[in-house]
């Protein structure tokens, strides 16, 4: 019992020595979650902790400062580009129609021979909206002329069998690319004809998106009478928009004045009004031909 007892009091003063506890690896934050019960936070601690922590770090100020004057700068940015090779004002001129201006457009697109009068018309030096002046050319018909192709083309495939997403995007990118094209050859020849006027790209877009007309109605013939029908319905919308071109660019687009000055760039600027004129039949057989069988 002496040797018990005397082990039990070595060990209690070996106990006493040890080495005191380590620090904790982590802090207590038992008080944040001590407001909730189950020893959850309470709703907006951290949050509201991160915020004025925020709020109080002028490193982190300067960041956001910093941060919102670079949104702002390449807003700027992005819009004076935009500006710079597309205007907005100009494009709303364009679509500036009514249902009486599409109505009246459509019948002299598809009959010309009988409108006498090819003048646009300005008032101050600018010129009218094309609700104001049926011979100001206008994107809204060419833009739902092209969908309503687009539509229709899909209709004929679908009747002949042939319809599938491919063909029906290929035929509508091939009507799409084509009219880039020939508004980028007809920009080419106004400047190796040294044309002064105001014809712009929107002008030369509008006047070769009327095609659009034409093919729309070569091919709802050609589905409602046959072959035979279509190609009547070709000649007639083609040789309608031929003399609407021609008389449009050489009056409307071009004007009386820049069709003045020496032989040689009369030529040149005759040629290319016959040529933007004699492309159009052209375009509308190989962008329909496939259309009607």
């Amino acid at each position: 019992m002496a040797y018990h007892s005397g082990y039990v009091a070595h060990g209690s003063k070996h106990r006493a020595r040890a080495a005191p506890d380590p620090p904790p690896l982590f802090d207590d934050t038992s008080g944040v979650y001590s407001s909730q019960p189950g020893g959850y936070p309470a709703p907006g601690a951290d949050v509201a902790f991160n915020v004025n922590h925020l709020i109080g770090d002028p490193v982190a100020n300067m960041a956001m400062a910093y941060g919102g004057s670079i949104a702002s700068h390449g807003k700027d940015m992005v819009h004076k580009e935009l500006h710079r090779f597309v205007s907005v004002n100009k494009l709303k001129y364009f679509f500036a129609v009514d249902t009486a201006y599409v109505a009246k457009k459509l019948g002299l697109l598809v009959f010309p021979y009988t409108h006498q009068n090819w003048e646009v018309q300005y008032s101050r030096d600018v010129p009218l909206p094309p609700r104001q002046d049926l011979n100001a050319p206008d994107l809204y018909i060419p833009t739902m002329a092209f969908i309503t192709y687009v539509l229709l083309a899909g209709m004929a495939l679908g009747i002949q069998k042939r319809f599938s997403p491919e063909v029906l995007g290929l035929c509508a990118s091939t009507a799409l690319v084509w009219v880039v094209m020939e508004v980028l050859v007809l920009l080419l020849g106004v400047y190796l004809a040294t044309v002064r006027s105001d014809l712009s790209t929107f002008h030369l877009l509008a006047y070769s998106g009327y095609k659009y007309v034409g093919m729309i109605l070569s091919v709802l013939t050609g589905l409602l009478f046959g072959s035979d029908g279509y190609y009547v319905a070709l000649a007639w919308t083609s040789s309608a928009l031929m003399y609407f071109i021609v008389r449009s660019l050489r009056t409307a687009a071009l004007g009386p004045d820049s069709m003045g000055g020496p032989a040689p760039r009369q030529r040149l600027q005759l040629y290319l009004t016959l040529g933007a004129a004699a492309f159009q039949p052209l375009m509308i057989y190989w962008l329909t031909f496939h259309l009607v069988r």
